[in-house]
């Protein structure tokens, strides 16, 4: 049987923990899962086996970590070879009266991508292909792409999935307590993403206990049109006799899935600690549940790193001003890839309130396609607001959308046929909400009837594509009224019907109805309120405009979509101050140096906040800047992480940002033959067996830039490496990673290790297997859930 016609049918039961049953068979701290599918496949096959015959309709190959990082090409080969024919024997050995299916199973890289880590986003499309290709290649009938906690990883290996393979993929990240990834991404953005590229169906899985992600799978449940895919653990960790144990038990797992299948969970299976009989007991009661039928939410949405915005409920804002048109000072900026002066329209943009940016670079004499795509990127350090790609070149746009972390909006496309063929296929691939333009060969249509019937060709040639319409934005073309008095009705009348006829949402370039007029904002704003009352969803316009923020919040005001309108009496203050457009940093007072600096490092603009403290330096003492500037600003931005309201990216960034300022600080003090004291040192390392350092580096960087001297020993470090550095550097303090399960007895040795020989070196432990009581319990100093709480805990043991 076809597996998504299985899905479309059934509640899929996937399998549960590997890790956790290899344990018990023997495995040791610092041996690779995958090779045991060549060195013990009785055992595989046994445990796939055993899953099969507990009530699993899909086992996943042991290839969580197979990759071309962790192996080399002919021993991935031959691993994924003999793990795929372990699950086919599996099969044969359980003889099942059902239809059963082997999933290609894939998990993370270890690395965290560019430009918060090291790896290039196509080098880990790259790394992913391998794997999906060898899956392919020995016959796998869909694959699991999971435990990913980082929205661009898991864009990179969706896209290796459908790029080399026809196969049905599943894809779940593992979120964390506060229910975002740990780059910060929602469940409506993950939904936003993997639903607009293609994804069959989507989740959640380890990290936490079915109770924990019920949320989880609750939000998606609410925004997803296609199944639902929960891979809860048993609870969390503890030590119990020397031996790793998990709190949730089989009838309890059961009982919370078996409600969330009642409420839509379409695809259900355990993680970490879970067992056959976790298994079993969870296909005992979800048997005679009526799979819920997968509807079609409908929901226009894009998405970001970080969160979706969602068109209908409230207008949508899009900010204008990057883009060359008319703008002097901003071509200058794109002939000398100025890219601050870029990410400073950006950013002023968002602070002024708009909810999505407009990214157009289009310039003649300049390459579009990279100076897009490094806008696009670059622009994503320092703002966690969704994008719109605006551009006429294709081959700009597909570079551009390959790139982005999010479902982009598109802008735009028309009802030419050339422009539908060369852009709907885009949009198809890499997911995304277009703008379609009411124009075609015959160019604008003067009267409402011409566009709308413009709309309606685009619909029917997008369905073609397999672009539903929730993903279609029409635009009606504001022309000015200076050049034709009707221009506006006609604009107004397509789209009001294009809304409400049609059902789909609309989107206007709102000032281009003033050009040639004096005083455009009062024409702008009257217009604009206009649209508004026409059933205008986003408007690309000037977020710095007075009449167009005074027409937006007195809109929601009065249409109820402002609570005790308190968005607009916030934004009345600042009615009436005049906006400055983006300084160089040459141009700004050196009073004022200090404060930008500050928003500099605290938005993460690494050049400008660099450029900053040398214009300070000629005036301030190089530690009054350390201890007045950067510090608050690292301050300030690591207790807006803590709280929920700065990501890690964000976080990252910003320390780049100090990082910058820093060298330019030291260099400063070279000179003067000065030097600023380290502290520390502190020892740190990913755990022997584990090559996951994503967490270990973040922390390495946050640390550094708070003036500690780090002493990193990379990845899969035994322990006794661990105790000799503390010892040779009389080290205060060790800080210790481990993300895999079959690591947490690595971590405990080190831990032990630490006490037995170096007691006075605190131990602190983190990852994603760790929790603050199993740290206790293996005799940690201090646990850490995340880089701050790292910082933190170093500060109160030795300041």
């Amino acid at each position: 049987m076809d597996f998504k016609d299985f899905l479309s049918k059934n509640t899929v039961i996937l399998d549960g923990g590997m890790g956790t049953l290899l344990q018990e068979k023997g495995i040791t701290p610092g041996e690779k899962p995958e090779k045991w599918n060549i060195s013990h496949p009785e055992i595989i096959r046994g445990i796939h086996k055993s899953y099969l015959e507990s009530g699993s309709d899909v086992i996943s190959t042991n290839t969580f970590g197979a990759n071309i990082l962790k192996f080399t090409e002919d021993e991935l080969d031959d691993i994924v070879c003999a793990a795929v024919k372990n699950a086919r024997e599996a099969q044969k050995e359980a003889s099942l009266d059902r239809p059963s299916f082997v999933a290609l199973d894939i998990g993370p890289t270890g690395r965290l991508l560019k430009p918060l880590g090291d790896l290039d986003f196509e080098d880990a499309v790259n790394v992913f292909a391998h794997t999906v290709r060898l899956g392919v290649k020995y016959g796998v009938d869909l694959i699991l792409i999971e435990t990913i906690n980082d929205s661009y990883e898991t864009k990179a290996a969706l896209l290796a999935a459908k790029e080399n393979s026809s196969l049905p993929i599943l894809v779940s990240n593992a979120y964390s307590a506060d229910g975002k990834l740990m780059t910060g991404a929602s469940p409506e953005a993950m939904c936003a993403l993997l639903e607009g590229m293609g994804a069959d169906a989507i989740g959640a899985n380890c990290s936490l206990g079915p109770d924990q992600l019920a949320p989880i799978v609750r939000r998606l449940l609410a925004v997803a049109s296609v199944p639902v895919l929960l891979k809860a653990n048993a609870g969390l960790p503890y030590v119990e006799n020397g031996k790793t144990l998990y709190g949730v038990g089989a009838n309890e797992f059961a009982e919370v899935n078996r409600v969330l299948v009642n409420e839509g969970l379409r695809v259900v299976g355990g993680c970490c600690g879970t067992t056959p009989e976790h298994i079993k007991t969870l296909a005992e009661a979800v048997k005679d549940v009526k799979p819920e039928p997968i509807t079609e939410k409908n929901i226009t949405v894009v998405s970001s790193y970080t969160h979706a915005v969602t068109f209908g409920s409230s207008p949508v804002l899009i900010g204008e001003r990057i883009n060359p048109t008319g703008k002097k000072r901003f071509k200058q900026a794109l002939r000398e890839h100025d890219m601050d002066y870029i990410l400073s329209e950006g950013v002023s943009q968002e602070e002024k309130g708009a909810h999505i940016l407009d990214v157009n670079v289009g310039l003649p004499e300049i390459d579009e396609s990279k100076m897009l795509t490094d806008a696009l990127t670059e622009l994503q350090t320092v703002t966690n607001l969704p994008l719109q790609i605006d551009t006429a070149s294709p081959d700009a746009m597909e570079k551009a959308l390959r790139r982005y972390n999010g479902k982009a909006m598109i802008n735009s496309v028309n009802g030419k046929k050339e422009s539908m063929d060369a852009i709907f296929p885009l949009v198809k691939k890499y997911g995304g909400v277009v703008v379609a333009l009411t124009l075609d060969d015959n160019g604008i249509p003067e009267n409402a009837e011409g566009r709308i019937e413009i709309a309606k060709k685009i619909l029917t040639q997008a369905e073609k594509y397999g672009i539903k319409k929730k993903d279609i934005i029409f635009d009606t073309l504001a022309m000015t009224v200076s050049a034709d008095n009707n221009a506006a009705k006609a604009t107004l009348k397509a789209l009001k019907t294009i809304k409400e006829e049609l059902g789909c949402h609309t989107s206007l370039g709102v000032s281009n109805v003033s050009f040639g007029l004096p005083n455009r904002d009062v024409i702008n704003g009257v217009f604009f309120a206009l649209a508004l009352e026409n059933g205008l969803s986003a408007a690309i316009m000037n977020p710095y405009s007075d009449e167009m923020m005074k027409t937006y919040y007195a809109f929601k005001a009065l249409h109820g979509l402002d609570p005790n309108c308190a968005d607009y009496i916030s934004a009345s203050e600042g009615f009436g101050v005049t906006v400055k457009e983006s300084k160089a940093v040459s141009d700004i007072p050196e009073n004022d140096a200090s404060s930008e600096l500050k928003r500099a490092i605290k938005k993460g603009m690494k050049e400008k906040a660099a450029e900053l403290t040398a214009v300070l330096l000629s005036s301030v003492d190089p530690l009054s800047v350390v201890n007045d500037e950067i510090i608050p600003a690292l301050n300030e931005v690591g207790a807006g992480f803590e709280s929920g309201k700065v990501y890690l990216p964000q976080l990252l960034m910003s320390a780049e940002a100090a990082k910058s300022a820093f060298e330019v600080i030291k260099g400063k003090m070279t000179s003067s033959e000065t030097s600023i004291k380290g502290k520390g040192p502190i020892v740190i390392a990913t755990v022997k067996g584990d090559i996951h350092d994503i967490g270990k580096n973040i922390v390495k960087l946050l640390l550094e830039n708070y003036g500690y001297d780090i002493c990193d020993l990379g990845r899969d470090v035994p322990a006794e490496t661990v105790v000799n550095k503390v010892i040779e550097l009389n080290a205060p303090i060790a800080a210790l990673s481990a993300l895999m399960t079959t690591t947490v007895p690595a971590m405990e040795d080190a831990v032990r290790l630490i006490k037995e020989k170096a007691p006075f070196c605190k131990s602190i432990v983190g990852g994603a297997v760790m929790n603050e009581d199993y740290a206790k319990m293996i005799g940690a100093d201090g646990y850490a859930s995340d880089a701050m709480g790292a910082v933190r805990l170093v500060s109160e043991f030795i300041g």
